[in-house]
């Protein structure tokens, strides 16, 4: 059974960091995708930063120079730095996988995706 397992999240102000891990356990594939996705009250759930195996990266514009996805595949864990965090970035962050190759294009959507966690929630104060 695939689980997916999110941390790192909290309360920081105006211009703080946080960095989010999520661990991957029951996962037998070798060929995947893992994404970080948020939603606000009220929104949709937006793609945020996605990684394939090989390291192509995928960023929403809102968060380029700002927020880093990595992938250790070793401990099956995918993280996501988040610098000079504003307002507009609190949500609940939820990580997700899925098997197999994907577009480039693909990548933030969250239909791509078959696994999730159950998030961490990000507040940013001003």
């Amino acid at each position: 059974q695939v689980q997916l397992v999110e941390s790192g999240g909290g309360s920081v102000h105006t211009g703080g960091s946080l960095r989010l891990a999520c661990t991957v356990s029951g996962w037998t594939y070798s060929n995947y995708i893992m994404g970080w996705f948020r939603q606000a009250p009220g929104k949709e759930r937006e793609g945020v930063a996605a990684i394939d195996i090989a390291g192509k990266t995928n960023y929403v514009d809102s968060v380029l120079g700002r927020f880093t996805i990595s992938l250790d595949n070793a401990k099956m864990t995918l993280y996501l730095q988040m610098n000079n965090l504003k307002p507009e970035d609190t949500a609940m962050y939820y990580c997700a996988t899925s098997p197999g190759n994907w577009p480039w294009g693909r990548l933030l959507q969250p239909g791509t995706y078959d696994y999730w966690g159950k998030g961490t929630l990000v507040t940013i104060s001003s």
